[in-house]
């Protein structure tokens, strides 16, 4: 096959166009993720689908498929990079997994799994951050906010929105919402919108359908994500 690189050493097509990311989804390799949606820019911000390429490192989600690459994902050293991105993200924000409506849906608590965090590793900073209740429909908890901005790429991209943005930088960034009290009642927000079911995490819940799946039954109890082998459609600059 003329369009191919390897994984691993293991053969992957692709299609001219499609980044590493949506390639090794297609062939139903896993490479961890946050912060990717099919259906938006590429982002590369949560750095957790970094892979070697020809022995450098580069974002999957980003970086384009060629032929000939030869692409490391699971090393000891990536792994290990990982395992500390999310404990980072773990210990940036307030994260009580047991409580969490998303417990057992959330891909930051699977990816915790998946790279045996036994522990935060770093110290925990317990910032003072509040939770929304004003909007009717959805719950808002800035606690468990990871800044990966679907939220803000879906309000802005696919419902023409522009109800979520990030303010500030490094530890001072934040999820600001687009509304005259900066509160999420106050917003276009609507609970039929995009952004209202990307999160990976537990930082938006629609109420009252918390906990409607059993624990046990939940996607992560049943298998672990590197199990996801989900196909990828191919974005509009691909086709």
């Amino acid at each position: 096959m003329d369009n191919e690189f390897t994984i691993d050493e293991q053969p992957v097509p692709f299609v001219p166009g499609q980044t590493i990311l949506e390639a090794a989804k297609a062939a139903g390799v896993y490479i961890p993720h946050l912060c990717f949606q099919p259906d938006f820019k590429r982002h590369g911000g949560c750095k957790l689908c970094t892979v070697l390429v020809n022995g450098r490192t580069q974002t999957a989600c980003t970086h384009k498929a060629a032929v000939g690459q030869e692409v490391d994902v699971n090393t000891p050293e990536l792994d290990a990079m990982r395992r500390s991105l999310v404990q980072m993200l773990f210990i940036e924000g307030n994260h009580f997994c047991p409580a969490c409506e998303k417990s057992g849906a959330c891909q930051l608590q699977a990816l915790g799994y998946e790279y045996e965090m036994m522990s935060p590793h770093f110290v925990e900073l317990y910032p003072h951050r509040e939770v929304d209740a004003s909007h009717p429909d959805v719950l808002l908890d800035f606690n468990r906010c990871i800044l990966c901005e679907l939220c803000v790429r879906a309000s802005r991209d696919v419902d023409h929105k522009e109800v979520f943005a990030v303010a500030g930088r490094g530890l001072d960034a934040k999820l600001i919402i687009n509304s005259p009290t900066g509160k999420l009642g106050d917003s276009a927000f609507a609970v039929t919108d995009r952004a209202a079911h990307v999160c990976p995490v537990g930082a938006i819940i629609v109420k009252r359908v918390g906990f409607a799946t059993a624990i046990g039954e939940r996607p992560y109890d049943l298998a672990q994500i590197s199990a996801e082998a989900e196909s990828c459609e191919l974005p509009e600059a691909a086709k």
